[in-house]
C-alpha cells in the first residue's frame, strides 16, 4: 500500500494532477522564506510539501503510520480543525555550544479523525532555518498498538550532493560517503545535502523517546521513505493507545555553516526537567584508554594491565599538574577476561590491582574527578540488573561522571537502535540523573537533542572516533570536515581528539605491543597534522573533551599548552566558514577568552577570517598553533609553529593550512 502511494504521488506530480480532497493548509516561517503546505487527498491520506523562497524543495510527500490488527492510522482522515500559534523566546542551558538560544517559530496543528475514530494531530513548526513535524495519535478503541511502518517520505524536487552513512540498526561507526542524492540507497540521519539550486539541508529527528530511530530508504530516484528499526518479531514500535512520535526535522539554510549554527534540534526538545543542574560541569580529561587501543596495554588484568592503582595515580598526578578536571579508567572491573564470550561484567568489583578506595581518595586529594566506565558488551539484562547498585557504588566513592559502552550485539535479536535500545539508553540517563551522574555514551542511540531536557546526557560517540586510527586504516583527513556538517548536527561527540604521536613512532616498537584487532594490518596511524589535532579540540564539540594520547607524549610538549588553556565550558559558538568534506572554521567563547579551530581535507588551503566575534574595544593576545611550512599529513605531519600576535575585533587573520592540516588559536584579553 505505502509503495503504491508514493509511486502514485510522484506520477501525479509528473503529470500535474491534483489528488487533494481538502483545501491546502499553509504555514510560513517567521521570516516568510520557508513555506509548508499540508493536504489530504480524496482517500483521506496525508501529504506535505515544502519550499524555500518560492522554490520547491520537497515535493508532495506522504505522511502517517501503519499498525497491525486492522487499525487504520494512515487514511480516511478528514480535517476537523486547524490552529495556528507562534513563539519567540530565549532560553538558557547549563552548558552547550551556546548557553543562550532563541526559539522562534510558527506552528500549525492540524486535527484530523477518520471513520475508525482515530484522532490525529499533525503538528508542524517552521523556524527560519527549518521544519519540524510530528504525529500525536489517540486511538481510544485500542488498548495498545503495534506499529508496523511509517509512511513519512522526503521526496526531493531536484537532485544534488549528499553526505551520509548507510542505515544500520546497530552501528554508526561507518565511513561517510559523498554522493549524488539519487545514488543513496539507505542513510542514517543526520542526512545532509546540497541541492542543485544551492540550498543546504539536513534530515534528522528530535526528541526521540520510546520509539525506534528513523533511517531513510530510497523508494524512487529522489524519493526517500522513513524506515524504523524493528523488534525481533518485525513490529516497529509497541505503543499505548495515546502516543506522540519524535519530531521529523529538515534543516534548511542558504549556507553550509548555517546548519552548524542552527539550534533547531534543541528547540524541538522540552525544557530541562532537572530541578538542579549546578552539579553538571564541562571539563577536560585524560584517561587510561589509548594504550589499550594501541595494544601496549590490556583491559583485563594481566602483566600489561592498564587500569592499575600505580597507573591511576600517575594519570591523576598529570591531570592535577596540567589543570585538567578528570581521569577516565577503562578496564578496572572484573569481566574483561571473558570479553567476547559471555560479556558478564561486574560493575562493583574492581580487579585486585585497582584499589578503588585508595584511588578515589587520592583523586579527591588532588581535586580530580574520576570518570567511571561501564562497558556492557551489549548484555543489557546483565547491566540493568546491576545498574542501580553500580551507580550508587560509584557515587559512594565520589564518582559523578560515567562513560558507558555497548560494543557488542544486544540479546535475543534486539538491535541497538530499535525501541528496546532507545528505552534502555533513556533508562540509563534517568537513573544517572537520580544519582547526579553525567553520561558519556559510546555505541549509543543517536543524539536528538534530549540534552536540553536531560542535561546530564552530556556527550556521545555515535560515529567513527579516534580509536579507529589505532587499529585500522583510520579516518580520512576529510572525515573531520564531514562530521561538523553531519554527525555533530545531532549534538556533541566524544571523538577524543589530541594524538601527538601521529605516526605511532613511540608506540609501534614497544615490546609490550600486541596487535589485537583483526583490522590491524600494520598501516595504522593518525591521518592529520599535529596542528589539526589541536584544532579538533575546538571543532569537534564536546563538553567533556579528552586529550586522548598517552600522557608521556604530552609531557614537555609546547603544543600541549593549547589544551591547558582551552576551556570546553562554552558560552557561545559560531561557525565562520566551511563546506562539507572540504574545510571548516569555528570559534567558541568561554568566559572572557575565545578559541578558534580551522581544518582542511587532503587539500592545502588558505582562508581569511574576520575577528569580529571578539569583543569590540578590547585587544587580545592571539597564540597561533599552525602547520609548519613543510607540514603535510602524509609526509611531515608533526611540523608545526607557534606564534603570537596582538589583535582586535576589526582585524582579520589569514589562516594557512597544510594538506590534511589545521590551525588552533587562543585569544586572551590584554589588560594594560
Amino acid at each position: 500500500m505505502k509503495h503504491l502511494l508514493i509511486s502514485f504521488s510522484l506520477i501525479a506530480l509528473l503529470f500535474g494532477w491534483s489528488a487533494c480532497g481538502t483545501p491546502k493548509t499553509e504555514l510560513t516561517s517567521p521570516d516568510g522564506h520557508l513555506k509548508l503546505v499540508f493536504e489530504t487527498d480524496q482517500e483521506g491520506q496525508l501529504f506535505y510539501r515544502a519550499s524555500m523562497n518560492d522554490s520547491l524543495l520537497i515535493d508532495l510527500s506522504p505522511m502517517g503510520l501503519e499498525a497491525k490488527d486492522g487499525i487504520n492510522l494512515s487514511s480516511g482522515f478528514k480535517v476537523k480543525e486547524t490552529t495556528f500559534d507562534s513563539k519567540d523566546e530565549t532560553w538558557t542551558q547549563p552548558w552547550g555550544e551556546n548557553k543562550t538560544n532563541r526559539n522562534h517559530y510558527r506552528e500549525m496543528a492540524v486535527s484530523l479523525t477518520n471513520a475508525d475514530q482515530v484522532h490525529l494531530v499533525v503538528r508542524f513548526r517552521l523556524f527560519n532555518d527549518g521544519i519540524g513535524f510530528r504525529y500525536e495519535y489517540d486511538v481510544p478503541q485500542a488498548d495498545s498498538l503495534l506499529i508496523t511502518d511509517e509512511l513519512t517520505a522526503f521526496n526531493f524536487h531536484t537532485s544534488g550532493t549528499s553526505w551520509s552513512i548507510p542505515a544500520s540498526a546497530d552501528t554508526y561507526e561507518l565511513k561517510y560517503v559523498e554522493q549524488p542524492i539519487d545514488s543513496v540507497k539507505t542513510a542514517n540521519t543526520p542526512f545532509t545535502f546540497k541541492t542543485t539550486s544551492g540550498v543546504y539541508g539536513s534530515i534528522h529527528e528530535a526528541a526521540l523517546y520510546d520509539f525506534p530511530e528513523m533511517t531513510l530508504k530510497q523508494v524512487g530516484p529522489l524519493a526517500f521513505k522513513a524506515d524504523l528499526a524493528a523488534w525481533p518479531d518485525g513490529v516497529k514500535a509497541r505503543k499505548s493507545s495515546q502516543f506522540t512520535t519524535a519530531w521529523r526535522t529538515i534543516q534548511l539554510t542558504p549556507e553550509a555553516i548555517g546548519l552548524i549554527n542552527s539550534a533547531l534540534i534543541l528547540n524541538l526538545n522540552d525544557p530541562c526537567v532537572l530541578k538542579e543542574t549546578d552539579w553538571i560541569k564541562p571539563m577536560k580529561y585524560v584517561g587510561v584508554w589509548w594504550g589499550m587501543h594501541l595494544g601496549i596495554q590490556t583491559w583485563k588484568m594481566d602483566s600489561r594491565h592498564g587500569a592499575t592503582t600505580v597507573n591511576a595515580k600517575k594519570y591523576i598526578d598529570f591531570a592535577a599538574a596540567n589543570g585538567l578536571g578528570g581521569v577516565l579508567f577503562e578496564g578496572w572491573n572484573e569481566g574483561w577476561e571473558d570479553w567476547g564470550v559471555k560479556q558478564g561484567f561486574n560493575f562493583t568489583r574492581p580487579y585486585a590491582d585497582f584499589d578503588m578506595k585508595e584511588i578515589s581518595a587520592y583523586a579527591a586529594q588532588k581535586g580530580i574527578q574520576i570518570i567511571g566506565h561501564h562497558e556492557t558488551g551489549g548484555n543489557i539484562p546483565n547491566y540493568e540488573r546491576q545498574m542501580e547498585e553500580a551507580m550508587k557504588w560509584y557515587t559512594d566513592y565520589g564518582v559523578r561522571n560515567l562513560k558507558t559502552g555497548y560494543a557488542g550485539g544486544f540479546p535475543d535479536g534486539h538491535s541497538h537502535h530499535g525501541q528496546y535500545g532507545v528505552r534502555h539508553y533513556q533508562k540509563v540517563v534517568e537513573t544517572a540523573a537520580r544519582y547526579k551522574m553525567t553520561i558519556d555514551a559510546h555505541e549509543p542511540i543517536k543524539d536528538t537533542g534530549i540534552r536540553r531536557t536531560w542535561p546530564n546526557m552530556m556527550t556521545r560517540e555515535g560515529a567513527r572516533g579516534m580509536e579507529w586510527n589505532a587499529w585500522s586504516e583510520g579516518n580520512s583527513p576529510a572525515h573531520h570536515e564531514v562530521l561538523p556538517f553531519t554527525r555533530l548536527l545531532a549534538g556533541p561527540m566524544d571523538y577524543t581528539p589530541g594524538i601527538f604521536d601521529i605516526l605511532f613512532l613511540k608506540s609501534k616498537d614497544s615490546p609490550l605491543r600486541q596487535p589485537w584487532n583483526p583490522l590491524d594490518q600494520g598501516n595504522s596511524r593518525v591521518n592529520t597534522t599535529l596542528a589539526k589535532q589541536l584544532a579538533n579540540w575546538v571543532i569537534l564539540y564536546s563538553p567533556l573533551q579528552m586529550a586522548s594520547d598517552l600522557i608521556e607524549h604530552y609531557e614537555g610538549h609546547p603544543a600541549f599548552q593549547f589544551f591547558r588553556d582551552f576551556d570546553p565550558d562554552c558560552d557561545s559558538s559560531r561557525a565562520l566558514a566551511g563546506e562539507p568534506a572540504e574545510f571548516v572554521v569555528i570559534e567558541r567563547k568561554a568566559k572572557q577568552n575565545y578559541y578558534l579551530g580551522a581544518s582542511t581535507n587532503e587539500q592545502a588551503r588558505t582562508v581569511t577570517v574576520k575577528l569580529d566575534f571578539l569583543e569590540p574595544g578590547k585587544s587580545y593576545r592571539a597564540v597561533i598553533y599552525a602547520d609548519g611550512e613543510k607540514a603535510d599529513w602524509k609526509t611531515n605531519p608533526t611540523d608545526y609553529v607557534i606564534t603570537e600576535k596582538r589583535v582586535c575585533s576589526t582585524d582579520s587573520l589569514t589562516i594557512r593550512m597544510a594538506a590534511g592540516g589545521g590551525q588552533a588559536i587562543s585569544f586572551r584579553p590584554i589588560t594594560e
